[in-house]
């Protein structure tokens, strides 16, 4: 498969493309800056420099790609105006690419930021009704919607993969439930590359955590079979005067930071 991968030399992007290029896949970078030597030798079906808002350029780097992997965007909370250019005008600048390649699989970064202010459940299932908890959370929500139009209108495959917190290792208390691992990302998107599946699907991105609490059916069931759990890292994490409210909703610190503004 021809991947397009958006982003490609942030944190997830960097981890991902190359071990889809080591599955066999062939992949094609888009990114503001250019990729290191290592990341550049991965991407086989070649690098673009430049804004993914630009339609030409968004042409161009879907042109001959089987599926698009979009990771491009703001990491973290700003004003309202920068989060839906960002992330939901993105978006619709790479489906109406797709559209007009006849480009039928999209990919995208979402972020259990769509859904933060759910307060703690038992499970949090991936039908919960849209609830974000900042500007971020709001664009990506748009752009999950936009997600839902373009497979209803147009018969694509869209995943979203809400992810939550995508490290090395996990560093707080609240990440022994939401760690995504490296490898386990890779897992994530090559199950949504390769699902069987059509139309609109949502998806909890978390390893296999003995304290997870989002529910993984919904990516099992795509084909996704995580492997990490952050046990593993639970007596080298500290006890915080944060971890009760950031434990309450599904956003942690997002859900009370104030909104417009990175946390500190």
């Amino acid at each position: 498969m021809r991947v397009l991968v958006t982003g490609v030399c942030g944190a997830i992007g960097s981890t991902v493309a190359p071990a889809l290029a080591a599955q066999g896949h062939e992949v094609r970078g888009l990114d503001l800056v250019a990729p290191d030597d290592r990341l550049a030798a991965a991407l086989s079906a070649g690098m673009l420099v430049g804004d993914v808002l630009d339609p030409m350029l968004a042409d161009q780097a879907v042109e001959g790609v089987d599926a698009v992997v979009h990771l491009a965007g703001l990491p973290e909370e700003s004003t309202l105006t920068d989060e839906l250019t960002s992330h939901a005008h993105t978006t619709a600048v790479l489906l109406d690419a797709m559209v007009r390649h006849g480009v039928d699989r999209f990919v995208y970064a979402s972020s259990n930021h769509a859904v933060g202010m759910v307060p703690r459940t038992d499970r949090l299932e991936a039908e919960v009704r849209p609830r974000p908890d900042t500007f971020y959370g709001v664009a990506k929500v748009a752009a999950e919607a936009l997600m839902n139009l373009y497979a209803d209108r147009f018969g694509m495959t869209a995943v979203a993969l809400r992810i939550g917190s995508f490290r090395e290792e996990p560093t707080t208390r609240r990440a022994l439930s939401t760690w995504l691992s490296p490898g386990d990302a890779v897992r994530l998107v090559e199950a949504a590359l390769t699902a069987d599946e059509s139309g609109f699907i949502a998806v909890y991105g978390i390893s296999a955590n003995t304290r997870a609490w989002w529910d993984l059916g919904p990516g099992r069931r795509i084909g996704y079979a995580p492997r990490d759990d952050a046990e593993a890292f639970a007596a080298s994490i500290p006890d915080r005067e944060e971890d009760e409210a950031e434990g309450d909703r599904v956003g942690g610190p997002f859900a009370v930071m104030p909104l417009g503004r990175p946390l500190p």
